[in-house]
């Protein structure tokens, strides 16, 4: 199923942008594992709407509720459930979208595929609220992963035209990263947040590209093929909403650079076979090589902008001009860098579950 990933673990998400609550099933996890509900809620107010000039002003507390999987603390075994409540919606908003779709959003091939059953009031099951119960499930893979001396961090590299710092490939530095706006430094923040407000401004919106680092990675994880863990990174990626490019260590530059500029060669540090560099992004072969993962996600410009859009009304056939209500991020960027750390904490960690079940 298309709201279902995983192999060893299984994470079903559920919900609409606009319906009573979304939420998340975890299975497969096992029995043991601490939950700290604290530090969970920290990570979900990092996606949490309505906190900043740069984010949209709808406001949702965002705080899970357990149903299942989590008792004193720990997990129990039996699959994880949890919900988030929606609390403020303005369905009327989305009224028109079924006849007169939005250019850049689902209206319309939903419209096709479920031939108007579907949900349009806030973008339904493909809006980006649903990122909100993938955070659950990445949040609580993040605390398990951390326990193994595994962590991910996540920072903005390219707001429009605006470019900041890379990760040190080699060592990635993951707490430098801003707390409130995450970049590496304050200058790159203050250069990303004028990109945004000008979109804003004018009526529009713009888009980014983030920076993911996985460190404490053992060599040998991951399956050549389909199993890669470029793969399995990059197919939960792809479920976030506005991901358009997902690109592993030196990314689009493989294509200009020569093998001498791609390849890393091998060296040996207190016994461990390192590498000099890391333009492979801690992966060969679609298996962890030891040196830090590293991978990037482009995130295309908000689709909802409150400039006027052509489109055409598909009751009648005539082309006509929307424009877009409702409350929309200028730039989706800031609250997509948790989400992709999320993302990455479950793959890596359902891939974790392959080296103990084997």
């Amino acid at each position: 199923m298309s709201s279902t990933y995983g192999e060893n673990l299984k994470l079903s998400i559920f919900g609409q942008s606009h319906g009573v609550a979304i939420g998340m099933t975890l299975d497969g996890i096992p029995a043991g594992l601490r939950v700290d509900v604290d530090e969970l809620q920290s990570f979900l107010n990092r996606r949490a709407p309505g906190q900043s000039d740069w984010s949209t002003p709808r406001k949702e507390e965002d705080k899970p509720e357990f149903l299942a999987g989590v008792s004193n603390g720990s997990t129990t075994g039996a699959p994880i459930a949890a919900i988030i409540y929606n609390t403020n919606t303005r369905s009327g908003d989305y009224d028109n979208l079924k006849n007169c779709p939005r250019p850049g959003h689902a209206d319309y091939t939903a419209q096709v595929k479920y031939g108007g059953f579907q949900d349009a009031a806030g973008g339904g099951h493909f809006s980006g609220r649903l990122t909100a119960p993938l955070c659950i499930a990445g949040g609580l893979c993040k605390q398990w992963l951390e326990e193994m001396g595994i962590r991910i961090g996540a920072h903005i590299v390219q707001i429009g035209s605006e470019y900041g710092n890379r990760f040190d490939c080699l060592n990635p530095q993951l707490d430098q990263v801003g707390k409130i706006f995450p970049t590496l430094t304050a200058e790159t923040a203050e250069a990303f947040q004028a990109e945004i407000s000008k979109a804003r401004a004018q009526g529009d919106s713009v888009g980014g590209r983030i920076e993911c680092a996985i460190t404490g990675l053992p060599a040998g994880i991951g399956e050549p093929m389909f199993g890669g863990v470029e793969s399995r990174i990059a197919q939960i990626v792809y479920g976030i909403p506005a991901v358009k490019n997902v690109g592993f260590g030196l990314s689009d530059s493989f294509a200009t650079a020569c093998g001498s500029e791609s390849n890393d060669a091998f060296t040996s540090e207190n016994g461990q076979v390192k590498t000099v560099t890391n333009r492979c992004g801690g992966i060969l072969g679609g298996i962890t090589n030891g040196m830090p993962v590293i991978f990037d996600v482009t995130i295309k410009p908000t689709p909802s902008i409150s400039k006027p859009q052509q489109t055409i009304n598909l009751q009648t056939g005539e082309i006509t001009t929307i424009q877009v209500k409702g409350r929309h991020d200028p730039c989706i960027v800031p609250r997509a860098v948790p989400v992709v750390e999320a993302a990455a904490a479950v793959a890596i960690f359902d891939m974790i579950l392959d080296m103990k079940r084997g």
